[in-house]
């Protein structure tokens, strides 16, 4: 049983289920169930800076026009990498 202390009981993450599956041959680890591990546990981030990046994205997407989606998307954490 994964200890949940540190994670609240919360539900995993899923790009950082998908990165932890990655890293073990494509096979979902056991221990990454239904609540998070230390490892695949949210990472608080500020809702404004998410929309921020994500309207920047869609309207790169839309106009082709480079509105800083890379760079506000960088600021954001790698939900990917191991111990992010």
């Amino acid at each position: 049983m994964p200890d949940t202390r540190k994670t609240g009981g919360q539900q995993p993450e899923a790009l950082a289920t998908f990165a932890e599956a990655a890293r073990k041959g494509g096979v979902k680890p056991a221990e990454v169930g239904l609540t998070a591990t230390p490892e695949t546990a949210p990472i608080p981030v500020d809702p404004a800076a998410k929309q921020d990046a994500a309207t920047k994205v869609l309207a790169e997407g839309a106009t082709g026009r480079d509105n800083g989606a890379e760079e506000a998307g960088g600021a954001l954490p790698d939900r990917t990498r191991k111990g992010a």
